[in-house]
C-alpha cells in the first residue's frame, strides 16, 4: 500500500508574472522561452523594470504536485524555502491545495526563490530565476518514510543546477527503488539539457530514473540531433517509459516498443504556457499511478496542460477532477 501517489521534488519558487513585448526581452538580454538563472542583483533590476505583475506559487515540481492533488490524487512535495514572506506564501499555497509539504524552511539568508516570468503576445514565457533558498535543498530534506510510501518519486531536471540537490535526488531514488517504487524526471528545458546532457543520460541508462518526461526540443537536444524520429528511438531505448510532448501536435508515449500517440486538448485561447509541461506530467502520473492505460494517462495529461495554458499562472484555478469528469476521463 502507498500513502502517496506521487512525490515531487523541486525548486520551491514564487513566480512573478507580467506581460511584455518581444522588444523588452531584447532590450534586457532575456533569452526567449528559456529558464535564465540570475543573481540577486539582476533579480532586483528585472523586478524594477517589470510592468504590473501577478504573484503565484510555482516551481516545476510544485506545479506538478498541485496538479495531481487537483485531480484527486495523493501528492507530496520536497522543496526548500526561507522563513520569509514569499516562503510563507509558497508553503500556504501548496498545503492549501492538499499537498503534503513539511520540508523545514531556512531561518536565515538566502531568501525564498523567485522567478520573474515575462509572457509575450504569443503566450511564450521567458523565466528569469533567482534560486535563493533552493540551493540549500539537500539529503537531510529527504523524508525517507514519504519516499518509501510514494508510488512514483518525480523530480525536475532544474535540480541539477543547485549542487546539493543532486545528492538528495540520488538518495531518494535509492530509497524508492529499495521499496519497489518508480522514479521519474522531467528534462525541464533544452538549455538545462545542454548543461547536463551526460548526467541525464547516465540517470536514464543506469536505471536511476525509470520514467522520463520531455518536450520535442529537449529530446532533440538530449541526443544532439535534428532528426526527431531518431531522437524518439533513442529515448525509448534509454528508459523504461518515455513521454514526449509536442505542443499543438500532442504527445507520444513510448514503452516496450509500443508508441502511443495522444491528441492535444483543443483550446479556445492561449494565454500563458507557464506550467504546461508540469501539468501534463501531473495528469499523466495521476493516471499512471491509478493503473490507467497509457492512452488515458496521455489524455489526462493533455487535459491538465490544456486547461492551465488558458489562464495566467502555473497552477490550475479550476478543479481538474471536475474537468476530467466532464471530459469523461474519470
Amino acid at each position: 500500500m502507498t500513502s502517496f501517489d506521487v512525490l515531487t521534488i523541486g525548486n520551491a519558487i514564487v513566480d512573478i508574472i507580467a506581460r511584455c513585448e518581444d522588444a523588452f526581452l531584447e532590450e534586457n538580454a532575456i533569452i526567449k522561452g528559456a529558464m535564465n538563472l540570475i543573481d540577486a542583483e539582476r533579480a532586483t533590476l528585472l523586478y524594477d523594470r517589470m510592468g504590473p505583475a501577478v504573484e503565484a506559487s510555482g516551481g516545476s515540481a510544485g506545479n506538478t504536485a498541485a496538479g495531481v492533488a487537483s485531480l484527486g490524487g495523493r501528492a507530496a512535495y520536497f522543496g526548500k524555502v526561507c522563513d520569509d514572506q514569499l516562503g510563507e506564501i509558497f508553503a500556504h499555497d501548496i498545503r492549501a491545495q492538499g499537498v503534503h509539504f513539511k520540508t523545514a524552511p531556512l531561518t536565515q539568508a538566502p531568501p525564498t526563490a523567485r522567478s520573474m516570468i515575462f509572457v509575450t503576445e504569443d503566450g511564450e514565457r521567458s523565466m528569469n530565476t533567482y534560486l535563493g533558498a533552493c540551493v540549500e535543498l539537500g539529503p537531510d530534506d529527504v523524508e525517507e518514510e514519504v519516499v518509501a510510501a510514494s508510488a512514483v518519486t518525480y523530480f525536475e531536471g532544474y535540480l541539477w543546477d543547485p549542487p546539493r540537490a543532486k545528492d538528495a535526488i540520488r538518495a531518494a531514488a535509492r530509497i524508492a527503488h529499495a521499496h519497489g517504487r518508480e522514479v521519474a524526471m522531467t528534462l525541464s528545458d533544452s538549455f538545462c539539457v545542454h548543461r547536463y546532457r551526460a548526467e541525464f543520460l547516465d540517470l536514464m541508462r543506469s536505471g536511476t530514473v525509470d520514467i522520463v518526461f520531455a518536450n520535442k526540443a529537449e529530446t532533440l537536444a538530449l541526443y544532439e540531433t535534428e532528426d526527431f524520429e531518431a531522437a524518439l528511438a533513442a529515448i525509448a531505448a534509454d528508459c523504461k517509459l518515455a513521454v514526449v510532448t509536442m505542443s499543438e501536435e500532442g504527445s507520444v508515449i513510448l514503452k516496450d516498443g509500443e508508441r502511443v500517440p495522444v491528441e492535444p486538448l483543443e483550446i479556445a485561447h492561449l494565454v500563458d504556457t507557464t506550467g504546461a509541461g508540469d501539468l501534463y506530467a501531473a495528469g499523466f502520473l495521476f493516471g499512471y499511478t491509478a493503473g490507467r492505460s497509457l492512452a488515458d494517462c496521455g489524455r489526462l495529461g493533455s487535459l491538465a496542460a490544456g486547461i492551465v495554458i488558458q489562464q495566467i499562472g502555473p497552477r490550475p484555478m479550476v478543479s481538474l477532477k471536475t474537468e476530467a469528469e466532464r471530459a469523461g476521463l474519470l
